[in-house]
């Protein structure tokens, strides 16, 4: 029984960078797929999409490196655990490395990278880091 689905996402994007796979395939949920989107939007995935499978559907995340193979996801670390909730409102979300890198947060309108939760002055659980 897996305890922490984002985790373990994020553990699978993390190893199919370092061994540079094309692509990456997990189980589906919606908060899987928010997190693929948010990392569509900002740049660090070419896109994703849902692959039939049984008995779960599978979302498959096609990874992007530079033009000289170089690694975008230099480091994808979660933020909030199951044991240690961690929450922010707008205001105090803080740029990663001076804007270089994003959080990913779980609003109530969405998976939305921190940027995003600035603009439309939302907070919410701090799912991962980026950078």
């Amino acid at each position: 029984m897996m305890t922490d689905p984002i985790a373990d996402m994020l553990t699978r994007i993390r190893n199919a960078v370092r061994v540079e796979r094309p692509h990456v395939e997990m189980p589906m949920s919606k908060v899987k797929r928010g997190l693929a989107d948010v990392l569509k939007r900002e740049g660090y995935i070419w896109d994703w999409k849902e692959v039939e499978a049984r008995p779960v559907p599978q979302l498959r995340i096609e990874l992007k490196y530079g033009p000289n193979g170089e690694r975008l996801i230099q480091q994808i670390r979660r933020v909030s655990k199951p044991g240690r909730r961690v929450y922010s409102r707008a205001a105090d979300l803080q740029p990663v490395l001076n804007g270089l890198g994003i959080q990913i947060i779980s609003t109530s309108r969405g998976v939305v990278s921190d940027r995003e939760a600035r603009q439309r002055n939302l907070g919410g659980e701090v799912l991962c880091q980026v950078w």
